[in-house]
């Protein structure tokens, strides 16, 4: 566990709250041992608490100690000692409801497995240490169960603290690195900027001007310039801490002279593989413009976020494929289209429709439902 861990402060307060408690217990003792069937006992029981809790402060204090082992230890020398404290009160004593030799110092372990595990951990240590406090009293009263209770609810609402305050440092430290990657792309865009992307335009201008093979040259030198100005104007493509990743900067990458990408301001987030499926699939269905729609073609992808489902449109104004073609190539064992693109589609658990007609282009559209754990509330165009 790093030093700098969010849930340090939790620790720190565990700490004191195992000091305070044991000083409690001290007063507890001293008030009540007059009662006790043997007193002697109840020192004891005090001293092992004094010598485990030399090591349980420290170690909560220190990443080494912040450990599975240590916390359930704590749990298990706690409810030994608990049980212990039958032999140490009256038969009057556990009527009157006196408080057990460790009293609150046995709380700790549930506040520290809280602080470890999250909710579900500071629960479970809870109820071990209200069950050992009803069977040592071996008794279920309104006291128990309210002990019982509290128990129950520190842990819940530690374990709540400590998962949100790993979640905030998780989102922090994904903000921090986008921040950081935007600024080295930003810096690279100046570099590129002041040498490779002029002398692209250079090419571009000085080539359209000589005409002839120069004039191919220039077109050439002009797409590029475009595609390494989308390039650098993308947001990183960076997965997240959950196995998402966003949609647009993949996508954006794709834009030419002759292809425009439109996407949402905000990120798409989904799942790491589906990203780089439907990178693939759109970046095949433009390669499909290219081969087949005509030399002057051009071709658009629209990103639409719906929350639970993502809606990719990819559109050109080519010579458009006539009624029968792909039944044909389906017939003649020729199994692109169909395999590389509906097939991945359906795979993901999504549709493909296919809009076209001789002479008026193509239009692809992919619809992919979110998971429903990443659904968000709401989503638009």
């Amino acid at each position: 566990m790093p030093p700098n861990d969010a849930t340090s402060p939790l620790w720190r307060s565990t700490a004191i709250l195992r000091i305070v408690t044991f000083v409690f217990a001290v007063v507890v003792v001293f008030v009540h041992q007059g009662g006790y069937v043997r007193p002697w006992l109840a020192w004891t029981i005090l001293g092992v608490m004094f010598v485990w809790s030399l090591f349980t402060v420290p170690a909560y204090l220190r990443p080494w100690g912040r450990r599975g082992w240590v916390v359930w230890s704590d749990l298990g020398v706690t409810a030994v000692l608990m049980g212990a404290s039958a032999w140490v009160l009256s038969p009057q004593q556990i009527v009157d409801i006196v408080p057990l030799v460790p009293t609150v110092w046995a709380c700790v372990p549930a506040v520290a497995a809280a602080v470890l595990g999250g909710q579900i951990a500071g629960i479970s240590a809870g109820l071990v240490v209200a069950v050992t406090n009803g069977l040592t009293r071996n008794v279920l009263n309104t006291d128990v169960m309210r002990d019982a209770v509290l128990l129950v609810g520190a842990g819940f609402v530690v374990g709540l603290a400590s998962v949100t305050a790993r979640r905030s440092q998780e989102r922090m430290a994904q903000a921090l690195r986008a921040e950081a990657a935007t600024a080295e792309r930003e810096r690279l865009a100046r570099s590129i900027h002041d040498s490779v992307l002029q002398i692209l335009a250079r090419v571009r201008k000085r080539g359209a001007e000589l005409g002839g093979e120069a004039a191919e040259l220039a077109r050439l030198a002009g797409e590029q310039e475009v595609a390494l100005r989308s390039l650098v104007a993308a947001a990183p493509p960076e997965s997240a801490a959950d196995g998402t990743a966003d949609l647009r900067p993949r996508l954006q990458v794709m834009a030419t002279a002759s292809v425009q990408v439109a996407v949402p301001g905000t990120a798409v987030q989904l799942p790491e593989t589906t990203v780089t499926e439907l990178t693939s699939l759109v970046g095949e269905a433009l390669l499909n413009v290219a081969r087949h729609a005509g030399p002057d073609a051009h071709a658009w992808v629209l990103v639409e976020d719906l929350g639970d489902q993502v809606v990719i449109s990819v559109r050109d104004d080519g010579q458009g494929i006539p009624s029968g073609r792909l039944d044909q190539a389906v017939s003649a064992g020729r199994m692109g289209v169909a395999r590389s693109i509906r097939g991945r589609v359906s795979e993901l658990g999504g549709t493909i429709t296919l809009d076209t007609a001789p002479g008026e282009g193509t239009e692809w559209e992919i619809r992919i439902p979110r998971p429903k754990a990443r659904q968000r509330k709401g989503g638009g165009r």
